[in-house]
């Protein structure tokens, strides 16, 4: 029997016809009625927690745009934020949204380095961090020629809150076009230098549509809330539900163990990174009870391993359901809400999203075949800020994107992923590329080559290994090593263990063998 061929779309309720072109016109129609309903909840900065009404959020986002605008920014304008997760800094974002300016959220583990690379190339006109890195970002805006940096603390103290609460006036929210750029997310690649994802308003509005249908988002569910904001997974998966139905965000600074099973009773809602789960079940206080008013428990960001999936169904009564996407495309596919929601697996097509597996030929496969991952809708990225010939190699011709990914298809339409064309490890939910690591072993003055390979980690489902070769009577010990790495990226990049070697595995064209490595170190961080 012929199979049918390996790319399919899934329907649902068009989205072209109920999308605003402007992401924040359209979050703002979503909010209930009742505006002074609950929109987020946070820990209290001294006395209790902090209420957030709908209200609230719609305010406090016009007048920090009208602040924007008192400083001179126009439309298309970068703002870049590296500030710990507060309300003030989502309302930072939701004030992009509604001015035209483009967000540019940062990891707050990021290094100077790393820093002064990705100001260079995005040339914001505003930077906002953290107090403690007001002097090294002076430093760096200053030299790079940026016009404004100001600071956030995740107390809402600072110089952007001294400015931004004595504006009382809201200029109407700027007309954009679905195809206007909205957000820039940095994503590091093979070739070691970071690649700006951009995604327009159109990209973030089909994707959290989709995303808020397919998962039933309603305003009576609440979410809690422990993912970082500076990440696609916290800031559009899940905030754009909330945001998009209506619904209440129960906010966590970060994944806390104790403080998720103090909340989860108060929830019907969590999303998170498998390290999150494996954490949640490292002890019997995590049962079936705590979670009887939990509707749904999603994973993405890294593999959820089938044991992990068996081990939560069999406590709690849930299934876990994983989806995949990519800081590029958004969310593609999603186990189904109902239905079968198979482990190792990351379910169907989207709303508006089409996925195909293809051969080296670029033909398309049937199913059951394995070949590399495409993907084509409305939640695909424009293209990498200022990197043409880079945007242009990673469409085919028909205008599909190449996920990088390989994976194959079921009989039943189930996408399965296989492995990773690239060398990209995903250690907590976070990308680590290879290369941008290597690069910097290399340049150590004690060190050959190297090699970094990701192998199986008990907490973090994933992490790094440096294979190293030194220069003849040259020496240099693991905690050096690493030491140094620390310095110059953020942690979840570093490394786990570092070992040498007299010389790295090649096949008969030089290639470097990962796969041997891997095979070799698979233990190391068990």
């Amino acid at each position: 029997m012929r199979l049918p061929a390996a790319s399919a779309i899934r329907g649902g309720r068009s989205i072209g016809s109920i999308m605003s072109p402007s992401l924040y016109t359209l979050i703002e129609a979503s909010f209930p009625e009742d505006r002074s309903r609950v929109a987020l909840e946070a820990p209290g900065r001294s006395h209790g927690p902090l209420i957030w009404s709908f209200a609230r959020l719609a305010s406090t986002a016009a007048r920090y745009a009208a602040f924007f605008a008192g400083l001179g920014l126009v439309k298309g304008d970068r703002i870049v934020l590296q500030v710990e997760k507060s309300p003030e800094a989502l309302c930072v974002y939701l004030a992009c949204l509604r001015g035209g300016f483009v967000f540019l959220p940062l990891n707050t583990a990021y290094r100077t380095d790393e820093i002064d690379y990705l100001v260079g190339d995005a040339e914001p006109a505003l930077v906002i961090c953290d107090p403690s890195m007001e002097e090294a970002l002076r430093e760096i805006t200053a030299r790079r020629g940026t016009p404004h940096l100001l600071t956030l603390d995740a107390n809402a103290r600072g110089s952007f809150m001294d400015g931004a609460e004595k504006v009382r006036d809201a200029l109407p929210a700027a007309v954009c076009a679905a195809g206007d750029l909205a957000a820039i997310l940095y994503t590091s690649g093979t070739t070691g230098k970071p690649k700006g994802a951009m995604l327009s308003h159109g990209n973030l509005a089909a994707n959290g549509i989709a995303l808020r249908d397919v998962w039933r988002f309603t305003e009576d569910d609440v979410l809690l809330h422990a993912l970082p904001i500076f990440h696609a997974h916290g800031l559009f998966v899940a905030c754009h539900c909330a945001l998009l139905s209506g619904a209440k965000m129960i906010w966590q600074q970060k994944f806390e163990r104790a403080d998720v099973i103090r909340e989860l009773p108060r929830a019907t809602v969590f999303m998170g990174v498998p390290t999150f789960y494996t954490r949640l079940l490292s002890g019997e206080d995590f049962n079936r009870d705590l979670v009887r008013h939990m509707r749904l428990f999603t994973s993405g960001s890294a593999p959820l391993l089938a044991e992990t999936f068996e081990e939560f169904r069999a406590r709690t009564g849930h299934a876990i359901l994983e989806r995949y996407g990519m800081t590029e495309t958004g969310m593609n596919t999603s186990n189904p809400y109902d239905g079968e929601r198979r482990p190792g697996t990351v379910g169907f097509p989207l709303a508006g999203t089409q996925v195909r597996v293809v051969s080296d030929e670029g033909a398309v496969l049937e199913a059951g075949e394995i070949g590399g991952l495409q993907v084509q809708g409305p939640n695909v990225f424009t293209g990498y800020w200022r990197m043409p010939e880079k945007s242009a190699e990673e469409f085919t011709a028909d205008g599909w994107f190449k996920t990088g990914d390989v994976a194959m298809i079921d009989v039943d339409g189930y996408v399965h992923l296989v492995g990773r064309a690239k060398d990209l490890i995903i250690s907590g939910g976070f990308n680590v590329y290879p290369k941008e690591i290597e690069e910097l072993v290399d340049d150590m003055p004690e060190v050959l080559e190297s090699a970094i390979v990701g192998v199986p980690h008990a907490d973090f489902g994933e992490a790094g290994v440096a294979v190293v070769v030194l220069r003849p009577g040259q020496m240099l010990d693991e905690a050096t090593l690493l030491a140094r790495l620390k310095e110059r990226v953020a942690n979840f990049k570093v490394p786990k263990r570092a070992f040498f070697v007299e010389s790295l595995p090649r096949n008969t064209m030089g290639k470097v063998q990962k796969n041997l490595l891997r095979g070799d170190y698979k233990d190391a961080c068990r």
